[in-house]
C-alpha cells in the first residue's frame, strides 16, 4: 500500500472530491483525518472508511485560522505526527463581473486561496519539528487555472493563485523534505455536476455537450482523483515537486468542442 503508517489530513472532506480522496487514501494504509466544516458529514465519513479505526472526523471551518490551529493540533494529539495535507476545502462561484461584491470576492479568496496558504504553514511547522521530518502537500486547484468562463473571476484567481503559490512554497520547502504539488480536476461526478444537469432544459443534451468538451467522454470520478492524490502523497512520487497535473480527461489538451458533424480530410496543398 502507498500511504502505510501515514497520517494525512484532508480538507472538505465530508463529501464529493475530499470524501474520494479520503476513502483512497484510507485503502492505501493511511490514517486520515476527515474535516470538514460540518462535523456530522466530517465524522460519518470517517466511520465509513475503508479502515474506520485509522479515520479521525473533525469539524473545521478552513477559513478560520483558530479552527486551522485547532485542526493541527487534533491530528498530532490524535496520531502523533503528520505526514499529509490535502487541501481540497473549496467554495464553487459563479456570478457576472459587474455584479460581484466586495464580499463575495473576499469569501472566495479567503476559504479557496488564503486558507490553503496558512493552513499549509501550519502543517509544515508541525512536519518539521517532527522526530523524521517531511512531508507532501497537494492542493486541488482546477482546469479554471489554466482556462476560463465567464462569471467565475474570483473562483478563477483563488484557483490560479493556488498553482502559482504552490510553485514558490515547492521551490522553499525541497530542501526541508517538503515536496507541494497541485491536481487540476476536470468536470468530476459529484453534486455540482448533478446540478449542471438538472439545470439545462435537457439532461440528455447537457450530457452530449459536456462529452463533445471531454475527449474521454465523461466526466471524472472522484476516487480517480484520490489515486493521484495518494501517489502524490506517498514516497513513490519522492522527484515531484512543483507540479500541476491536470486530471481533466483531457479537457484543457481541446482547442474547441468537437463538431457536431464529420468534416472532411483536410491533406493541404
Amino acid at each position: 500500500m502507498l500511504l502505510t503508517d501515514k497520517v494525512v489530513i484532508v480538507t472538505g472532506a465530508g463529501g464529493g472530491l475530499g470524501a474520494g480522496i479520503a476513502r483512497v487514501c484510507s485503502r492505501e494504509g493511511a490514517n486520515v483525518l476527515v474535516a470538514d466544516i460540518r462535523g456530522d458529514a466530517a465524522q460519518a465519513l470517517a466511520e465509513s472508511l475503508p479502515c474506520p479505526a485509522l479515520g479521525l472526523g473533525v469539524a473545521c471551518d478552513v477559513g478560520d485560522d483558530d479552527a486551522q490551529a485547532r485542526l493541527v493540533e487534533q491530528a498530532v494529539a490524535h496520531f502523533g505526527r503528520i505526514d499529509g495535507l490535502v487541501n481540497n476545502a473549496g467554495i464553487n462561484f459563479a456570478k457576472p463581473f459587474l455584479d460581484t461584491t466586495e464580499a463575495e470576492w473576499e469569501r472566495i479568496i479567503r476559504v479557496d486561496l488564503r486558507a490553503v496558504f496558512f493552513l499549509s504553514q501550519k502543517v509544515c511547522r508541525q512536519m518539521l519539528a517532527q522526530s523524521q521530518p517531511g512531508g507532501s502537500i497537494v492542493n486541488i486547484s482546477s482546469v479554471h487555472s489554466q482556462a476560463a468562463l465567464p462569471g467565475a473571476g474570483p473562483y478563477d484567481a483563488a484557483k490560479g493563485g493556488v498553482v502559482a503559490m504552490g510553485k514558490s512554497l515547492a521551490v522553499e520547502l525541497a530542501p526541508l523534505g517538503i515536496r507541494v504539488n497541485a491536481i487540476s480536476p476536470g468536470l468530476l461526478n459529484t453534486q455540482i455536476w448533478q446540478d449542471i444537469q438538472d439545470a439545462a432544459p435537457s439532461a440528455e443534451e447537457c450530457l452530449a455537450y459536456w462529452k463533445s468538451n471531454i475527449p474521454i467522454g465523461r466526466v471524472i470520478e472522484t476516487e480517480e482523483i484520490g489515486e493521484l492524490a495518494a501517489f502524490l502523497l506517498s514516497p513513490r512520487s519522492s522527484s515531484i515537486t512543483g507540479a500541476n497535473i491536470f486530471a481533466d480527461g483531457g479537457m484543457t489538451a481541446q482547442l474547441i468542442s468537437k463538431e457536431p458533424y464529420l468534416s472532411k480530410a483536410l491533406e493541404g496543398k
